[in-house]
């Protein structure tokens, strides 16, 4: 899958050391910047493809701008579709404990709701708690090739409605901060979309699973049902042995194939303040195994609600 001969012209095989057997591999002695040769950054994403997350500490140099500088050598950036970004930056968000954001303690794959979602996401640890708050990513490749054969050939069959208007409070511990922001802001623009359960990784060849918290049923089935086989399906993709924990500090940045991965915030930390930012990569469109592609069903801004005179 990957030509690891020239991984390791650039990268020698002592800095990549492996956080887990199915997914996860942290790089050494690589300072991330918008001025990395072509080579490295080639490097770098093979690494990603096939470890699906990769991990770099000590990259405290990096800003706003620096970060972003890094993550368009990797492909096009571009902002969370309701909430936007950081001013003065393409692409950043900013998850901020303190004001009312962070918190993203269920499994997901950033911004499925919408069609072309993003393919890759650079996130950097900017205020780390002293303990609690890590974050777990999981393997959807590995976990579609766990399966067994029944059960593939109908997630190959399958097509799910994702959506961004779903019941936060009950999906999460969230405070009423969190709960706001999410009313007010994440869900200004309703989106629904629906994708095929197994995409193909456009880069890879693999076949991935594409669920996670927005999915609010498959198509053709009743709610019951849905969720029955949503639980069936995330055991799978989230067993502990399909996934890899990476305890954080300050100015680590974390890197993951968001075609490939589900991922999780451990909300352990109480009321400690946690600040990380995220830079995302522009991704393409889902294609099932049968080559169609996923489709925006729904897109309704909601009304705004008139202020109190």
């Amino acid at each position: 899958m990957t030509d690891t001969t020239t991984i390791h012209n650039v990268i020698p095989r002592g800095d990549i050391a492996k956080r887990s057997a199915r997914i996860g591999a942290e790089i050494r002695n690589i300072k991330l910047a918008g001025d990395l040769s072509d080579q490295t950054i080639a490097a770098i994403n093979k690494v990603l493809l096939e470890h699906k997350v990769i991990f770099f500490r000590n990259q405290g140099h990096l800003d706003d701008a620096g970060q972003e500088r890094f993550a368009t050598r990797l492909g096009k950036l571009v902002p969370h579709p309701t909430v936007g970004a950081t001013k003065g930056t393409a692409s950043i968000l900013e998850l901020d404990s303190a004001r009312g954001g962070g918190r993203a303690d269920q499994w997901h794959t950033d911004v499925t709701f919408v069609d072309a979602y993003p393919k890759i996401s650079v996130l950097r640890g900017v205020v780390i708690p002293p303990f609690g708050g890590d974050t777990i990513w999981a393997n959807t490749a590995a976990a579609y090739l766990d399966l067994p054969v029944p059960l593939q050939r109908l997630a190959d069959e399958l097509w799910a409605v994702h959506s961004n208007a779903y019941d936060y409070a009950v999906k999460t511990r969230a405070s009423e901060a969190d709960r706001k922001q999410f009313e007010e802001v994440f869900t200004a623009t309703i989106y629904e979309t629906e994708h095929p359960v197994v995409r193909v990784h456009p880069e890879t060849g693999e076949r991935t699973l594409v669920l996670g918290n927005f999915v609010q049923r498959f198509v053709g089935l009743p709610k019951y049902d849905s969720q029955k086989l949503l639980d069936l399906f995330q055991s799978h993709i989230t067993s502990p042995e399909n996934t890899v924990r990476w305890s954080w500090r300050e100015g680590d940045v974390a890197i993951w194939d968001n075609r490939a991965t589900q991922h999780y915030a451990v909300n352990d930390y109480g009321d400690q303040h946690r600040v990380v930012r995220r830079a995302t990569i522009d991704g393409e469109v889902p294609v099932g195994i049968d080559g169609r592609q996923s489709v925006t069903r729904v897109k309704v801004a909601k009304p705004q609600q008139a202020k109190a005179a």
